[in-house]
């Protein structure tokens, strides 16, 4: 087995082990006020830090802030829509439509 099969078995173990002690344990495990309202923010720490790597480096190779970046276009344009309507399903859907009207606009 390669280094990168041990890691990626090792962190299913992991994962697995976390959630089966949690659906295990239940009820039985009290968080504090403070604990539970840190633990509020994960969610939106991790979508952070999937989405923001791929909207500015799209590539992979260093920052692509210009205006052919579809993904940047997209991402600027879905922030204002959902600052201005506050609508889950109408920021997706317009910012999907902005991305691929960009992208093949610009023939990516």
């Amino acid at each position: 087995m390669t280094g990168a099969t041990l890691t990626i078995l090792g962190m299913a173990v992991l994962t697995f082990g976390i959630k089966a002690i949690v659906f295990i344990l239940g009820d039985r495990i009290a968080f504090s006020p403070t604990a539970k309202q840190a633990l509020g923010f994960v969610p939106v720490t991790v979508l952070t830090a999937i989405v923001v790597p791929m909207v500015l480096a799209p590539h992979g190779h260093g920052l692509e802030l210009i205006w052919c970046n579809p993904q940047l276009v997209a991402a600027l344009f879905a922030i204002v829509v959902c600052a201005v309507k506050r609508h889950q399903l109408l920021t997706i859907m317009l910012g999907l439509v902005a991305f691929f009207g960009w992208q093949f606009g610009l023939g990516l």
